[in-house]
């Protein structure tokens, strides 16, 4: 690195010529490293600015420990922020006033309930229960201390028996800024933006003493050296050919599927972990949507927004519905792949335009990002008509028609005798209204690469394994790297995955900080 007060005594000539060097060097090849600067010494290293991060980050200033965050991105908050903030919590002071009955029993046969199939392991029976016994404390009482507000309702969500889906105000913002706040007021914690962790550093004894990084905007490679590393990089559905290897075996791979994670969501912590003998598990458990919307800011047309309207119906290429839309993902998604073409059109009128949702998107944005987006006219069109929309939409006239006066006929019977979707649930898709109030909407859908619920094993003081069960001295992992510790199982209770996230997160804080104090049990 060229220290500044060099730069002072030579002409900018020189420095000119240093700098289009240095260019032309990254030009000919963008990972080359340029030069390697002296190792950096912390306390402890965090991987990743994301929620798991911060919370760890903040557990280790509390205990007075010099903390360095690595985080490739120029921000902090990774796919957190771009969430709806909602999280899934047990017994909490909105619960009790809407007279909603919840207790960690109930929460605890629920995920249990949800999580397990025929076939392979279940949820995490250990993590499970501190997650239900723990969420009020670890997770609402802290955000509150630390400034988050709540909406005044919890959200009934597919799998539980009661609403306990809490949403921030402020969505995923509202949740993540309060919590960087706080670390950043602690003064122990020092934020290294741009700099991509490329693997971790494994002494003589076979501890991890640290990561080596590399400085994004000029290739310089950088030690951060400490005694304990939490790696926190999030999960992999932003590397389709990960998503790839690890897909299910029963389910036949999509003809298109959006990248619907975080852009730093790679699978890198997977890697770097793998190098050093740590194992992975229940990679195959995916948690991936059928309500990929094609993002309109990415001009690559790979990345995917999760949308929906509660009021539309689906129909394929055939202009025919072929699912019960108000079903969790575990039923759509299925369904989806097996259309023609991997695809299908939401269908809805005026009148739920205004309940058209994006996550982590504010009403504003949706309708001037989306439907008053000339660019999006791909895959968002608008008909006087159904029979024009169909056209517009490359859908048969007549069909489409069809599908919809005998999906009217079906709301004002009360009964959808094709899936049954008609008060099949207590939430507003089982509730729908009749499609009629012109102009008509029909936007396309395709599968979204969303969320992981498998990867690098950990025990309960999120301290990594490897494959004899045994902890990898000085390294921890939390967040959606660890497959959120398994609580999901083989199906996520909405909220759980911002839950875990900070849960996990906080654990590994707590455990390194014992570690660093001495202490001989995390």
């Amino acid at each position: 690195m060229i220290d500044t007060l060099i730069l002072q005594k030579v002409s900018k000539k020189t420095i000119r010529n240093v700098m289009l060097f240095a260019i032309m060097l990254v030009m000919v090849s963008p990972t080359v490293i340029l030069a390697a600067e002296k190792g950096q010494q912390h306390d402890a290293i965090v991987v990743g600015a994301g929620i798991a991060g911060l919370s760890a980050s903040w557990e280790l200033a509390q205990k007075g420990f010099d903390v360095a965050v690595i985080e490739m991105q120029p921000l902090y908050g990774g796919t957190a922020t771009m969430s709806e903030g909602a999280l899934c919590i047990v017994g909490t002071p909105e619960q009790a006033k809407a007279g909603i009955i919840d207790s960690p029993q109930i929460a605890f046969k629920d995920f249990m309930t949800y999580g397990s199939d025929q076939g392979g392991p279940g949820p995490d029976v250990e993590w499970v229960r501190y997650y239900t016994n723990k969420s009020r404390h670890e997770i609402y009482d802290w955000l509150t201390g630390l400034g988050v507000t709540f909406e005044k309702s919890a959200v009934l969500m597919p799998g539980n028996s009661v609403p306990r889906w809490h949403k921030v105000i402020g969505k995923g913002r509202g949740l993540v800024e309060p919590i960087h706040r706080a670390c950043k007021q602690s003064s122990r914690v020092t934020f290294f933006y741009g700099h991509k962790a490329l693997s971790l550093i494994r002494g003589k004894s076979g501890r991890i003493s640290g990561i080596r990084a590399q400085r994004l905007k000029d290739n310089v490679s950088i030690d951060y050296l400490a005694p304990v590393v939490i790696l926190a990089t999030g999960g992999f559905q932003g590397n389709m050919k990960m998503v790839q290897k690890y897909w299910p075996e029963r389910q036949p791979f999509p003809e298109r599927i959006l990248k619907g994670a975080g852009i730093n969501a790679t699978g890198s912590g997977h890697e770097m972990a793998q190098a050093v003998g740590a194992r992975l598990f229940n990679m195959q458990y995916q948690w991936n949507y059928a309500t990929g919307l094609q993002s309109p800011s990415d001009i690559t047309g790979s990345r995917g927004l999760n949308a929906f309207s509660q009021q539309s119906i689906w129909v394929n290429k055939a202009g025919s519905r072929f699912v019960n839309e108000s079903q969790d993902t575990r039923m759509t998604f299925p369904e989806l792949i097996k259309q023609p073409g991997g695809t299908y059109w939401a269908i809805f009128d005026s009148a739920a335009r205004n309940s058209f949702f994006i996550s982590g998107w504010s009403r504003e944005s949706i309708e001037e990002g989306l439907f008053n987006n000339q660019q999006n006219s791909r895959f968002v069109k608008s008909a006087p008509t159904i029979a024009e929309l169909a056209v517009a939409a490359g859908l048969p006239p007549q069909i489409l028609t069809e599908t919809v006066n005998h999906w009217n006929a079906m709301v004002t019977a009360g009964s959808d005798t094709d899936f049954g979707r008609i008060g099949c649930c207590r939430t507003p898709w089982s509730n729908p209204n009749r499609i009629e109030r012109a102009p008509f909407y029909a936007v396309q859908f395709y599968p979204l690469a969303r969320k992981s619920m498998g990867g690098v094993s950990i025990d309960r003081s999120c301290r990594v394994l490897d494959d004899s069960g045994k902890h990898i001295p000085g390294l921890y992992a939390a967040g959606e790297l660890t497959g959120l510790a398994g609580v999901n199982g083989k199906a996520s209770l909405e909220g759980t995955f911002l839950g875990t996230s900070i849960m996990t997160g906080r654990v590994a804080g707590r455990a390194a900080a014992a570690e660093l104090s001495g202490q001989t049990k995390p």
